[in-house]
């Protein structure tokens, strides 16, 4: 079971294309798009961007969320979930 702060949903400022944006995302969400960025060697802004490049019509917030799930189950081999780019 997860504990209420990782519950908690916290309005963070990103830098995506020379532009100052704002998403509102669950910490355990940000912890893990953080280490996924650590991981592939790029900064949260960086991955920010290219999920915001192919998010089409998604939230950002909400596409993030979504990349987070499918990076994670795909670490996992979760075959349901598409690896993400």
């Amino acid at each position: 079971m997860t504990d209420r702060a990782s519950q908690r949903v916290v309005k963070r400022s990103l830098v995506i294309a020379g532009h100052r944006t704002s998403v509102s995302l669950e910490d355990a969400f940000w912890r893990r798009l953080s280490r996924i960025a650590a991981e592939r060697g790029v900064s949260v802004n960086a991955l920010a961007a290219i999920i915001d490049a192919s998010r089409g019509e998604a939230n950002l917030s909400s596409a993030l969320r979504i990349y987070v799930l499918e990076a994670s189950c795909a670490a996992r081999g979760d075959p349901i979930a598409a690896a993400p780019q």
